[in-house]
C-alpha cells in the first residue's frame, strides 16, 4: 500500500506554515520542511523559518540541517527525507511536507536519477571564481542560452542551482530540464501524493503580504542577523548568503545600496520569486487549488481544505 503523503505548496508568504500546523493538529500529522533555505541554521529571520510557538507542538523536520557555509543538494535532500517520511507514516500518522521549493517536492514524488548527474568540484570552483569576478548575472546568461526552460525557474543570484544546471550540460551534454522531464514521466508509486496550492486570485494581494513580510522582517532585525552571520566568519559569497533576504543587505552593508534601497530590492526580488513558484506548481497536474481570497476568513479556508481531504485520503 502506498504511504499517504501530503504535500502543501504555495508562494511565499501565502500561508503555508500556520495552515500545515492546523492540517496537523487535526490529523495527526507530522511536518516535513521543503524549504532550500530554511535547512540553514542561524539564518531565521530571513527565511522566515517557523517560530517554535508557531509549531503549536507539532515536530517538524528538515529544518536547521546545516551550517551556512555547507553546499545541500537536492539529491541529499531525497536522502535525508525518505526515511523520515517512513518513520512518521510507521508510527501511525500522516507526513506533511510543506514548502516552496520545487525541486525538493519533485525528488519526493517523482522517481528522479541523481546518477546521471555528475559531481566535478573543480568545475563548480572555476565557476564560482568566474561569478566573482563577472558577477551572477554572467553564468545566469550563459545557462539561458544552454537551457532556457530551466532558467525561467532560478533566479540569477540562485548561483549554486545555476551552477549546477550548467555543470551538469558540461559532463552529460544534456541539459537538467531534459533529465527533469525524463524524471516527471515516473511518478514514485511508493506514495500516494495529494497536493493543496494556496494562492491568490488577486496578485497585488499577494505581493502586499510579500511587502509586509518584508517590512516585519526588518523590525525583527533582519540586518543584524546578516550583521552576526558576516561577524562569525560566513561569506558573503556562500550560496545561502546569496539568497534572497541576505544578498540585499550584504549589498547595503558593503556601502553599495542604502538601506531603503536594500528593502526595496528585497521586495521586488521576492515578488519575482513568487511568480516562478507559482508557475512551477502549476506544472503539477495532481494539485488542488485553494485561493485564499474565495474565502472569509482563514477559518472558512482551513474548514474547506479538511472537507476536501477527507474525501481524499484515509487518515489514520
Amino acid at each position: 500500500m502506498a504511504i499517504p503523503l501530503l504535500i502543501i505548496v504555495g508562494p511565499t508568504a501565502s500561508g503555508k506554515t500556520r495552515l500545515s500546523v492546523e492540517i496537523a493538529k487535526h490529523y495527526d500529522g507530522e511536518i516535513i520542511s521543503a524549504d532550500s533555505m530554511q535547512i540553514y541554521k542561524k539564518m531565521d529571520v530571513g527565511t522566515a523559518k517557523v517560530k517554535e510557538e508557531e509549531k503549536q507542538g507539532i515536530p517538524h523536520y528538515m529544518i536547521d540541517i546545516v551550517d551556512p557555509n555547507v553546499e545541500f543538494s537536492v539529491a541529499e535532500y531525497e536522502k535525508m527525507t525518505k526515511p523520515i517520511i517512513d518513520n512518521i507514516y510507521n508510527r501511525g500518522k500522516i507526513p506533511i511536507v510543506v514548502g516552496g521549493t520545487g525541486l525538493y517536492i519533485d525528488s519526493l514524488i517523482y522517481t528522479m536519477n541523481f546518477s546521471d548527474f555528475v559531481n566535478n568540484h573543480e568545475f563548480r570552483n572555476a565557476l564560482k571564481n568566474i561569478a566573482s569576478v563577472y558577477g551572477n548575472e554572467y553564468l545566469f546568461n550563459k545557462l539561458k542560452k544552454i537551457d532556457p526552460i530551466v532558467a525561467k525557474k532560478l533566479h540569477p543570484n540562485d548561483i549554486r542551482r545555476v551552477i549546477r544546471a550548467l555543470e551538469v550540460y558540461q559532463f552529460t551534454g544534456k541539459t537538467i530540464s531534459h533529465y527533469q522531464e525524463q524524471s516527471s514521466k515516473r511518478l514514485n508509486t511508493k506514495y500516494n501524493p495529494i497536493m493543496i496550492g494556496l494562492n491568490y486570485r488577486d496578485r497585488n494581494k499577494l505581493y502586499k503580504k510579500i511587502d509586509n513580510r518584508v517590512d516585519e522582517m526588518i523590525k525583527n532585525n533582519l540586518v543584524d542577523e546578516v550583521v552576526n552571520l558576516l561577524k562569525i566568519g560566513y561569506n558573503k559569497y556562500d550560496t545561502s548568503m546569496q539568497a534572497l533576504g541576505y544578498k540585499e543587505f550584504v549589498e547595503y552593508l558593503d556601502g553599495k545600496i542604502t538601506l531603503d534601497e536594500a528593502i526595496e530590492n528585497l521586495k521586488k526580488g521576492t515578488r519575482r520569486y513568487a511568480k516562478r513558484q507559482i508557475t512551477w506548481f502549476k506544472s503539477y497536474k495532481i494539485i488542488k487549488w485553494f485561493y485564499i481570497d474565495d474565502f472569509s476568513d482563514f477559518d472558512e479556508l482551513k474548514k474547506n481544505i479538511i472537507d476536501y481531504l477527507a474525501g481524499k485520503l484515509k487518515f489514520k
